[in-house]
């Protein structure tokens, strides 16, 4: 038997029960179809990667998949799921490939070099390629839905301002925002909120398109800077961490939050926005196995939920509030795979052909892993405790909503800190 015949024969024996609906063509042109309608078309460019079915090397698979050896058409949703039987079925590892959590970047050790080099293989990419699919506010990040059929730049206002809403922000107040991407949280809260701030990003790319539309904005500054150097500054009434501690790393999640308490002024308030997995034995880094770690997010690391409460805890902070918000991730990464989808050759062009085939798998598969209750999101609330007493706060969350202004909300603060010096 040929190695050919050898690799259809392990896929057919794998899948007989329910046949994927895979065309599998060959080098030289012979196909095999697994299914009477196929609408999914893998083809192999070289015989070296037989060896790989074989094997079940899928890490390879996917590196021939970036360098184009592995020539993937289809609808993306189909692909992915094919992809993934393809993983459970014929792959070294029991556990399916999204499943698999534990094969990234389990508490390697951190600097600032390396952390720095992490962030830039995923952000510097191209700002322009970001543009093709993000909002209009650059905002990349899980977004906010109050119906669920809103579009990206409307959700993702809505995003903006729930979270300040939870800040309380007040005019005038000063905000840090650790990881504050292309500015688009920090601009929101100067032009709605009117207030002032330092926003920090260790991409280089993001620090350029800041430094182009955003150096003339008053009460506003940027940096190209690691949060670790943040150690000397003034303390802030406010500070917002947005997707960011997914690159701090489990084991310094303590020495995070314990700078931020101490940045923190008496009285003031933490929003942290960050992806958690649904395994609470452990930390693990981000689903997809190997192929997210070499391709997309190097050096990423996820915490459960109840890791992040205790390491805010532990920092002297007071954890107020907590807010699922899995259904809206899972929806954002849908909105951005159709947008991405839509700008195929906009998108190579200025990524090249190798990072638009990675992102067009990662975020369709992230939005499966969100949907399928993998991995979650959650915005956490905590304050700073005054002069050894708790930290006033609202009575009720109406504050977050549409229907109660942010004046009402601090007006009612205000009234309770009346309350407790009495």
């Amino acid at each position: 038997m040929s190695l050919r015949q050898r690799v259809l024969s392990r896929i057919g024996r794998s899948f007989a029960e329910a046949p994927p609906p895979l065309r599998l063509v060959f080098w030289d042109g012979e196909a095999f179809d697994f299914s009477p309608a196929p609408v999914v078309t893998i083809t192999l460019r070289s015989p070296s990667l037989l060896r790989f079915f074989l094997t079940g090397q899928m890490a390879r698979l996917g590196d021939a998949y970036v360098r184009g050896d592995l020539v993937v058409d289809g609808p993306v949703e189909e692909v992915l799921a094919t992809g993934i039987r393809l993983a459970e079925r014929i792959g070294r590892k029991a556990s399916p490939l999204i499943k698999s959590l534990a094969a990234l970047g389990r508490l390697r050790p951190r600097d600032k070099k390396s952390d720095a080099a992490n962030v830039r293989r995923h952000y510097d990419v191209s700002n322009d390629f970001y543009a093709l699919w993000l909002d209009r506010t650059m905002t990349y990040s899980c977004a906010y839905f109050r119906r669920g059929d809103e579009d990206i730049d409307t959700a993702q206002a809505q995003k903006l301002d729930h979270i300040c809403r939870k800040l309380l922000l007040e005019p005038g107040q000063r905000l840090l925002d650790i990881g504050c991407g292309w500015g688009g949280l920090l601009s929101y809260a100067a032009d709605s909120y009117q207030a002032t701030g330092i926003g920090i990003t260790n991409s280089a790319a993001q620090y350029d398109y800041l430094r182009a539309r955003m150096s003339a904005r008053p009460g506003l500054e940027f940096r190209l800077q690691d949060y670790r150097d943040l150690a000397e500054e003034a303390a802030f009434d406010r500070v917002v961490s947005v997707g960011m501690y997914e690159h701090v790393g489990v084991r310094r999640l303590k020495s995070y939050f314990s700078l931020i308490a101490r940045l923190l002024r008496p009285g003031g308030v933490l929003v942290n926005h960050g992806i958690v997995i649904a395994d609470p034995k452990g930390p693990r880094a981000l689903p997809g196995g190997e192929f997210i770690d070499r391709h997309v997010f190097p050096g990423g690391e996820l915490p459960h939920i109840s890791r992040v409460l205790k390491e805010i805890a532990l920092s002297g902070l007071e954890v107020v509030d907590v807010e699922d918000l899995r259904p809206h991730y899972a929806r954002t990464l849908t909105l951005w795979s159709q947008r991405l989808e839509a700008r195929r050759d906009e998108a190579t062009a200025l990524a090249g052909a190798e990072r638009y085939r990675i992102w067009r798998i990662y975020l369709p598969g992230m939005a499966l892993a969100f949907d399928s209750g993998w991995l979650s999101i959650a915005q956490v609330i905590a304050y700073k405790p005054s002069g050894g007493r708790p930290a006033a706060r609202p009575w009720t969350r109406a504050y977050q909503y549409r229907d109660e202004p942010p004046a009402m909300a601090t007006a009612s603060l205000r009234a309770h800190t009346n309350l407790l010096q009495l």
